[in-house]
């Protein structure tokens, strides 16, 4: 009898090679935005550079949002150069940590300051999901960590973890916004001026 179901399974094979070319276009992505960030982007640009056709592109990511993502969520995943995470750090060392490493992909923090931007936008779904999940839980660890440093007598106990979480969140995306602008700008001493506002005294 034949499988009447609406969406049958794939072949098992065909599935796999999907996954795996799917992945390969996402690699050479991140290659291609690490080097010249989001800047005049189409989806026919990014599978021309990537070396697909468009309906490929278009049939593994659906929209250029979309493809935007997952190149940059794909790219945290894959950690890049950044070294094992410290639990003993404070907040600011860790953002501090990161914009050293930011540094070496330009490309990459242009699309990431590009999808926070397009999520303040009505009608884009894709980075208005993004950008709040990834603030919600960014907030929620760095959070976890000021209480740990708080118990350690690093950072100052009379205040309020979630909000010093965002208020490094602000700091470190505020900096990073400058440095894009204005290499000049001091983002490591701002940096640290803040995490000595927040020890104990």
């Amino acid at each position: 009898m034949p499988d009447e179901s609406p969406n049958p399974p794939q072949p098992r094979g065909s599935y796999a090679k999907g996954v795996a070319r799917r992945q390969e276009i996402l690699d050479r992505a991140i290659e291609v935005f690490a080097q010249r960030g989001s800047d005049r982007t189409s989806m026919r640009a990014i599978a021309k550079e990537v070396g697909v056709t468009h309906a490929a592109l278009a049939h593994y990511f659906g929209s250029l949002e979309e493809l935007l993502v997952e190149v940059y969520r794909e790219s945290e995943r894959q950690g890049g150069a950044r070294p094992p995470v410290n639990p003993e750090e404070t907040p600011v060392e860790m953002m501090r940590r990161s914009a050293e490493v930011n540094r070496e992909v330009v490309g990459l923090v242009q699309l990431y300051s590009t999808l926070v931007a397009t999520a303040l936008e009505d009608g884009h779904p894709a980075a208005h999901e993004f950008a709040t999940t990834r603030f919600a839980g960014l907030r929620q660890d760095l959070a976890a960590r000021v209480r740990l440093n708080q118990q350690a007598g690093r950072i100052r106990a009379d205040l309020d973890p979630e909000a010093i979480a965002a208020l490094v969140i602000a700091a470190s995306d505020g900096l990073q916004t400058q440095w894009l602008l204005d290499s000049d700008a001091p983002q490591d001493a701002a940096l640290l001026l803040l995490e000595q506002l927040l020890s104990r005294p």
